[in-house]
């Protein structure tokens, strides 16, 4: 049986959240999407979908139970990913941290001449176009773990280095310690995210 799902608005829980942050502003009325699962039986978990909050609970909550898991869980995803702003930084960071990949994993080799984090790549974690040497991370990572945002970044880095998807890059990318289990982090995200919906590119591209 699927989830059962419905929405409430950041006026219902707004009393609950400590603030705004840049992904929730991104939906128009802050909205909270809760979905009930006969499958859950004690544990909740929150994430961030395209603009909005997704908050899993089990279906025996009841309506006192749901308000005050969804504030609890909604405050701590908002605390986490303020942390993770405060750690990988802004652009500046990211090209420093891209560099310090290369040299560490690269031998120096790929040396973008950009990158950045960007608000509009919904179904792909990075992208690079070699052509100017740019790299774009989808400001979706900045609530992961570090690892994963390092193998996105090893990911694309090797891009200047190798364009298509042949055994030489994933050989490259294989580099870093992590790639596999940083790999296996992101799929599981992905059919999470967009169980039921059409296959989708490779979304670190």
């Amino acid at each position: 049986m699927p989830p059962r799902r419905h929405t409430v608005t950041g006026v219902a829980y707004g009393a609950f959240v400590p603030g705004p942050t840049p992904d929730a502003a991104a939906s128009a009325d802050g909205a909270v999407e809760v979905r009930r699962s006969a499958r859950r039986r004690r544990t909740v978990t929150a994430y961030r979908e395209q603009g909005r909050t997704v908050v899993l609970i089990p279906a025996a909550f009841s309506p006192a139970e749901e308000r005050r898991w969804v504030a609890q869980m909604v405050a701590k995803l908002q605390t986490r990913e303020e942390r993770r702003r405060r750690s990988l930084g802004g652009d500046d960071e990211l090209m420093s941290r891209a560099r310090t990949l290369s040299a560490a994993h690269l031998d120096g080799l790929a040396e973008p001449a950009s990158v950045r984090w960007v608000d509009n790549q919904h179904r792909r974690w990075g992208s690079c176009t070699p052509a100017d040497r740019s790299i774009r991370l989808s400001s979706r990572l900045r609530s992961m773990p570090d690892y994963v945002v390092d193998y996105v970044l090893v990911h694309e880095l090797v891009h200047l280095l190798e364009p298509g998807h042949d055994e030489r890059f994933w050989a490259l990318v294989a580099r870093y310690p992590r790639a596999e289990r940083a790999r296996g982090f992101l799929e599981g995200v992905e059919q999470t995210t967009h169980a039921g919906d059409p296959p989708a590119p490779d979304s670190v591209d």
